[in-house]
């Protein structure tokens, strides 16, 4: 029986392994400085002279079977099959090749820092590497609730390195001209994917919510559409809110959904959803395949600059706003969750625009002398 502290590999810097010997069997732990596995070797001698020491406890899992365990059980009883997907992905592509080996117990705050400052370094935003702090912090927190480890590491971690920087807005809407002018794009040189695009513009859907439309959401009587549902990463799921909402369709574009109906036969006893941008399949339509084929190229031909199709949404709030719409029937539209969210969003968009509220400060009443402007050239005429 016996309790030993070594390096494994000599150098300075390198780990320090407390050794267990006892009742035949051997086992290890990596714990870091040679001062923490002094401090773990008197632990486990109190533990082995007091007989509470179990050398046949199974080790402390690795941060991949927590991961696998945290996207399998604990991300899908809260979040959407959709983005449990995403964080999978995560999971996949940036954390787990660094640190899915090591056991949690022995993950510091080192080790994320150092992950998510080689992600900044390797160019991915501020919005991508606070993704992957918040995934490594959920799979770590079901560590903590088993009492696997102490605390969470994540929790010490300072936030300065991985703040966005001041110029974080990355809505990028165009100009009412420039809707225009891809509007007349797309209608000449991509005129079956027309009533989309006009759909897009005229509501300021997402383009999961319109690629999730079916014609039973359509009333061409009342003009609006129900928006029910939406569409992400081939499946289709609730709105983001898990709401429903009216939008209101303009005269156009329901003519233009109207026409798309051509030809269409309507059976209000099938099972199969009948969406208005399907495929030959009758499914939605593959969105990276419409990004790709349809939307870049027609941006590119109108020679605009390079958007985001939901900077088609953020247009749409945008030319409303500044148009003096009521910022209420704006944000219904959207779907936002309140008012002050939409002013949140897209106040900074119309500069200039509430002059005629700081004229309106002044009082009728009240008389100036008219005064005229100091010449800065005359005033410095008199230190010539």
């Amino acid at each position: 029986m016996g309790v030993k502290v070594r390096q494994k590999i000599k150098g300075k810097g390198k780990p320090w392994w407390v050794v267990v010997h006892h009742e035949g069997k051997r086992t290890t732990k990596c714990v870091g400085t040679k001062k923490a596995a002094n401090a773990v070797k008197k632990e486990i001698e109190v533990a082995l002279a007091a007989g509470k020491f179990d050398i046949y406890k199974k080790d402390v899992p690795t941060f991949r079977e927590y991961a696998k365990r945290w996207v399998d059980v604990t991300a899908p009883a809260s979040c959407k099959p959709s983005t449990v997907d995403c964080y999978s992905n995560t999971l996949r592509l940036h954390i787990l090749p660094t640190i899915g080996f090591k056991r949690v117990s022995l993950i510091a705050v080192k080790d994320i820092k150092e992950l998510l400052l080689s992600k900044r370094n390797d160019g991915y935003s501020h919005r991508t590497v606070r993704h992957i702090r918040s995934v490594i912090s959920n799979v770590l927190s079901d560590a903590v609730d088993d009492e696997t480890i102490s605390s969470n590491p994540v929790a010490s971690l300072s936030r300065k390195h991985f703040k966005n920087s001041e110029n974080k807005l990355k809505n990028n809407p165009l100009t009412s001209d420039e809707l225009t002018k891809l509007r007349r794009t797309v209608q000449k040189h991509y005129s079956d994917h027309f009533p989309l695009f006009l759909l897009l513009a005229r509501t300021g859907m997402r383009i999961g919510e319109a690629l999730a439309l079916q014609w039973k959401d359509i009333n061409f009587q009342e003009r609006h559409i129900t928006v029910r549902r939406s569409v992400r990463r081939g499946r289709v799921s609730t709105t983001k809110s898990g709401k429903e909402r009216r939008v209101d369709m303009s005269p156009q574009l329901a003519a233009a959904l109207q026409t798309l109906m051509r030809g269409v036969t309507l059976s209000p006893v099938s099972d199969r959803p009948q969406y208005l941008f399907k495929n030959r399949a009758g499914n939605p339509i593959h969105l990276d395949r419409w990004r790709e084929q349809v939307f870049k190229k027609a941006i590119s031909k109108a020679e605009l600059k390079t958007i985001r199709i939901h900077d088609i949404r953020h247009s749409y709030a945008t030319i409303r706003i500044s148009r003096g719409d009521n910022i209420a029937d704006v944000s219904k539209q959207l779907g936002h969750h309140s008012v002050k969210l939409t002013l949140d969003v897209y106040y900074h968009w119309q500069p200039g625009g509430n002059k005629a509220e700081v004229d309106a400060l002044d009082d009728p009443s009240l008389t100036l002398q008219n005064a005229p402007y100091a010449h800065p050239a005359n005033r410095a005429s008199n230190f010539s």
